[in-house]
């Protein structure tokens, strides 16, 4: 399960009934369900211009592609993968699924031509493919039939299938799946309607803790369960029942009668939002027996290729804002736990048994860089693959993903700082890209190159990363205006990838900052930690230490400074300006300004007060208010934009609603923008609304590019 896009990455197990719902909601709104052939560029249209375009502007956002969710064949011979092409008509990103010869490159295009195509899923003979699409309507599970080319819709479910897992014998398919429910009802309107009457919607009525999600919206009564189905057609069968959310992945026992998955299935669960259990799932009887026990989340089982072991992910509960998950092997009775990452200073994400059984192959970032390495069953540690990203476009965050072939061979999809993800295979030592999705982007457009920086934090000397865009042409030596853009998380980490953000930013003449200060994954527990209790706080000087640097190195011109970030980003972007007036202007990005409010109103509310601050709001009102960018905000002289998706449930349209009209009764220039039908995770989905916000930022850094003084009559209001 990758992690779910909340402000912490350590929120992995924050809402695991979500986790496979968003997966598949987030496909199914990249296309209609009757898409074109191919989706139109914007290019497609043509221009009247004299000569190509050189630098890159928001109209090209629509003629993007990324590579996701590489899928390579038992034999390694073929690789499925997911296309995400930007689609100019729908203004959306649209999903098909494409395999490749790994011996020849060509490429031919499996699924996505009548609907969003998604999740590609190999057999175990490597014979057929099974995946998700929404062809003809709402997704389903569809199996591909690889010699002969035919295609069959196995389902017709009410609701999307998550988590598609082939048993052994390629006989069943298991997936997850919501099973809405009946909701609490409390009274009801008169029963006397009159036969064409328009009466008021009836009354909303909620009782989870948690009963919105960002990217969901309002939750529809019901619970995450496990479901099998004949792989060559017939009636599903539900496998789990009761009051709890039973999540993927899946990872099926070798002869195929147990089924293992990861779940909260305590009374409790939905005050407990760190927790998680492994379960065994007889496949028969619908037996369910409880495999791990400690304070913590386990998840992610996966079954030994001689299932004899179960590896998995999970971490102790310190009520700690920040954990690395430490990968585990067991038993498969749940017998023998023990950590085989103990002393790696690195956080697990996603695992796959080598063919061998001696060792688990693991996703990790490293330094701002993701990376795969084997894991030993002694311990032993070896890289195998570098250089994945696929973390989103927008913004150079870590991120991609990989799978293995029986003879090792990996698939993983990785890019640069200029170029969007790819599909690369690392085999026998050598890497090679096998895709090339944007190269007629490539081929005219001139981007900013990017360098890494590093510089001593003022405030205790620890070393800290950070990634310049320069303007395409830049000239060693000269100086230009820097915007320093910080990342959300703030449990996340930025590094040489490719950003569409940045790259707008750069053809406007600006150079980027993209840092990683303390709170950062990627640098070991002790340096996320840091900010444990005490966010936002001295990440403030390891911020200003590297626009410091960016300064020495004659680049960044010292009276042209200016700052934006999401999120995280977002929050540290109006404390900077409560405590410094040496940026001339300011974009604050879906922040949070107010702790207490936060807590008691985004989608994590089991969360944020007890992990972050470590109390509830009315158990220290003090300390919410003191760690909150509001606190500051009499202080702030600087020119202030807030930007805003109208349906964030994570970081709620009301925390930049308050700082906006607190900027306005200062009398600050501030100006509040909202995304229409944009959540918090999705702020940048929309091609049109991702180009229209960088545009908002330039323009709001160009009119303010001297900087603001306050009138010498002017006071707070006036």
């Amino acid at each position: 399960m990758r992690k779910l896009a909340i402000l912490g990455a350590s929120l992995l197990v924050l809402a695991p009934q979500l986790a496979a719902a968003q997966e598949t909601a987030a496909e199914e709104q990249t296309a209609p369900a009757a898409a074109a052939t191919a989706p139109m560029a914007a290019s497609a249209a043509g221009s009247a211009r004299t000569a190509p375009e050189r630098r890159f502007t928001g109209a090209d956002l629509f003629d993007l592609s990324i590579a996701a969710d590489p899928q390579i064949s038992p034999d390694g011979r073929w690789i499925a993968y997911v296309r995400r092409a930007n689609d100019i008509m729908s203004d959306k990103a649209v999903s098909s699924i494409w395999l490749i010869d790994t011996q020849s490159g060509e490429e031919v295009p499996v699924a996505g031509q009548n609907g969003a195509a998604f999740s590609p899923r190999w057999s175990a003979d490597g014979k057929r493919l099974a995946y998700a699409s929404t062809a003809g309507g709402s997704a389903q599970l569809w199996v591909r039939w690889m010699n002969g080319g035919e295609a069959v819709r196995l389902t017709g479910l009410p609701t999307s299938p998550s988590s598609i897992a082939w048993s052994p014998d390629g006989k069943s398919i298991a997936y997850t799946m919501l099973v809405k429910d009946e909701g609490p009802k409390f009274g009801s309107a008169p029963a006397n309607k009159p036969e064409g009457a328009e009466w008021a919607k009836p009354l909303e009525v909620h009782d989870l803790l948690a009963y919105r999600a960002d990217g969901e919206g309002e939750l529809e009564p019901g619970f995450e369960k496990v479901f099998v189905v004949p792989a060559t057609g017939g009636s599903p069968r539900q496998l789990t029942f009761g009051p709890y959310h039973d999540g993927g992945p899946l990872s099926w026992s070798r002869d195929g009668r147990t089924l293992y998955f990861g779940a909260n299935r305590k009374p409790d669960w939905q005050n407990d939002p760190v927790e998680g259990e492994i379960y065994g799932l007889d496949v028969a009887s619908g037996a369910v027996t409880q495999l791990t026990d400690r304070d913590g989340p386990d998840g992610n089982p996966v079954v030994s290729p001689n299932g004899q072991l179960i590896a998995y992910v999970g971490f102790d509960d310190k009520l700690r804002a920040y954990e690395n998950a430490q990968l585990y092997v067991m038993n498969r009775d749940g017998s023998g736990r023990r950590s085989l990452t103990q002393n790696w200073d690195y956080s697990a994400d996603a695992i796959l048994w080598d063919a061998d059984n001696g060792g688990v192959y693991v996703q990790y970032d490293d330094r701002g860089e993701t990376k795969v390495a084997r894991i030993g069953l002694d311990g032993s540690v070896r890289g195998v693959a570098s250089g994945l990203s696929g973390g989103g476009l927008d913004r150079p965050y870590t991120g991609g993903s990989f799978s293995v072939s029986a003879g090792d061979a990996i698939a993983f999809t990785g890019g640069t700082a200029t170029r969007p993800a790819e599909v690369q295979l690392a085999r026998g030592g050598k890497t090679v890209m096998l895709t090339d999705l944007n190269r007629s982007l490539r081929e005219v457009k001139a981007l900013g190159a990017v360098r890494k920086i590093t510089t001593a934090s003022s405030f205790d000397g620890k070393a800290i990363d950070g990634w310049l865009t320069l303007p395409p042409g830049y000239v060693e030596g000269q100086r230009v205006p820097l915007i320093l853009e910080i990342h959300g998380g703030p449990f996340a980490a930025y590094g040489g990838h490719f950003s569409t953000d940045n790259q707008l930013y750069a053809a406007a003449g600006y150079a980027v900052l993209s840092a990683n200060p303390r709170g950062s994954t990627s640098y070991g527990a002790a340096f996320a930690n840091e900010i444990d209790k005490a966010y936002p706080g001295n990440d403030y000087f390891d911020l200003i230490s590297i626009v410091d640097r960016a300064v020495e190195l004659g680049i960044a011109d010292p009276d042209a400074l200016f700052v934006t970030g999401g999120s995280g980003g977002g929050v540290l972007t109006s404390w900077i300006v409560g405590k410094t007036q040496r940026f001339k202007a300011a974009v604050t990005q879906k922040p949070v300004i107010n702790w207490t409010t936060q807590a008691l109103t985004a989608d994590g509310p089991a969360f944020f007060g007890r992990y972050w601050l470590g109390a509830m709001p009315w158990e220290k009102p003090e300390l919410f208010w003191a760690r909150s960018p509001l606190s500051l905000v009499g202080n702030v002289e600087t020119p202030t934009l807030v930007v805003v998706g109208s349906e964030d449930y994570r970081t709620p349209v009301s925390e930049s609603e308050q700082y906006y009209t607190a900027l306005r009764l200062r009398g600050v220039p501030t100006a509040l923008i909202k995304v229409p039908g944009a959540s918090h995770g999705g702020i940048a989905a929309r091609p049109s609304q991702s180009a229209a916000k960088a545009a908002a930022i330039l323009a709001w850094f160009e009119k303010y590019k001297k900087g603001w003084t306050r009138p010498a009559a002017s006071r707070d209001g006036d």
